[in-house]
């Protein structure tokens, strides 16, 4: 498997720098979290429509660039550094992924086009409970005149309140555990769906309280075949992971860069204190942090390239769980470490609101929640390495 950046991810990577340079400093990224909709929509649009960002990863048939998730990735890396809020994560790492694997050619056909194209944003419902397994699947779909009706709720949905898809879970009548989750693809304004935008500690991702009432739906709408809706969506949340720990490996990679500018300007006893040789190991740590949650990140990109690939072997899947956890663990770790390090080193200021670590700092913590905490993945990659079934 080749690691090393091609010269057109180079390209990309740079362009993304440039780009979030000028779009995305301290105060912008203040305003647009402050804003009702969480982000700037000027800028939002810019990114879909004139960047193509969200048509990376989307095969040219349905009018994407035919990259891959590495090229999502990396973008995911250079959002994180400036904490920008878009709803880019939720639509290129979570809905996207859905529909590349979903078997309903029709419903390819008609949102992935308009992904592409910048034309919509969208995400993925699946927990009502701080849970990232199965379990957390509570809305259920019970059957009517030939279709089904959805209830129930959903906290914590990423850009809920603004998308226009959402990817609902849900349990048919009669299952047991897992076998019975279905994913349905919905409009967000379709009757009966209520979206409700939530308080969070990190102010700069929005989440959403999502309910269900009565919302029919039918084969149509249905993005898996029975029995394989976990399966499905288990992949969709393993890849969301590996693009969470790229954005956590831009925001402690800036972290640590906001750490080095600061203490290389501040002096104590008539001396720099990025010359105290103990600050310089904290440093050190923190940089090691950074590159092994870097290489965890794009080896498991590579991994979640060969699953959204069409043509890819199958037998890849089996390595992204593995692949998905270890990167989520050491991207989560690493980022919380330089931003509770970033804090520390910055002395009194360092959690004052004109600073920027305790940004950071939020993100990291939050994001460290999301998805699955270390511990929770540490447990799945246990199962996975003793053959239990995840």
């Amino acid at each position: 498997m080749e690691l090393a950046l091609t010269d057109e991810q180079r390209m990309i990577q740079a362009s993304a720098e440039r780009f979030l340079t000028q779009v995305a400093s301290s105060s912008a990224v203040r305003t647009a979290m402050s804003s009702e909709r969480g982000y700037d929509t000027q800028t939002w649009r810019q990114i879909a429509k004139e960047l193509y960002w969200p048509a990376l990863a989307i095969p040219e048939a349905y009018g994407g660039l035919g990259l891959g998730f590495v090229e999502v990735c990396l973008l995911q890396e250079q959002l994180g550094r400036c904490l920008l809020p878009t709803p880019f994560f939720a639509t290129c790492c979570l809905a996207t992924p859905a529909l590349l694997l979903s078997s309903n050619e029709s419903l390819k056909e008609r949102w992935l086009p308009l992904i592409a194209a910048g034309e919509i944003s969208a995400s993925v419902a699946y927990t009502s409970a701080p849970r990232w397994d199965d379990s957390g699947v509570q809305v259920y779909a019970q059957s009517h005149e030939g279709g089904y009706r959805l209830n129930g709720e959903y906290r914590y949905v990423i850009d809920g309140a603004d998308c226009d898809l959402l990817i609902i879970a849900a349990r048919t009548p009669g299952s047991i555990g897992e076998a019975g989750i279905r994913l349905f693809a919905l409009p967000a304004d379709t009757p009966g769906l209520l979206r409700q935008p939530q308080a969070t500690l990190d102010q700069t991702r929005r989440l959403a309280t999502i309910t269900l009432n009565n919302v029919a739906v039918n084969d149509e709408h249905l993005l898996s075949e029975p029995g394989q809706g976990w399966p499905m969506l288990r992949d969709v949340l393993h890849i969301a992971c590996i693009g969470l720990a790229g954005e956590q490996t831009g925001g402690a990679q800036q972290s640590l860069d906001i750490t080095l500018k600061y203490i290389g300007e501040r002096e104590q006893f008539g001396r720099r204190i990025a010359s105290f040789q103990a600050i310089k190991h904290r440093c050190a740590d923190l940089m090691l942090a950074i590159e092994c949650s870097r290489s965890a990140s794009y080896y498991a990109a590579c991994i979640a390239d060969q699953c959204l690939n069409i043509d890819g072997d199958p037998s890849t899947r089996q390595q992204l769980g593995e692949a998905a956890a270890t990167a989520k663990i050491f991207a989560s770790e690493g980022f919380f470490q330089c931003a509770a390090e970033s804090i520390q080193l910055h002395g009194g200021v360092g959690f004052t609101w004109e600073y920027d670590p305790h940004l950071y700092f939020k993100r990291a913590r939050a994001s460290e929640q999301m998805l699955g905490t270390p511990a929770f993945h540490r447990e799945q990659l246990a199962k996975q390495i003793f053959g239990e079934r995840t």
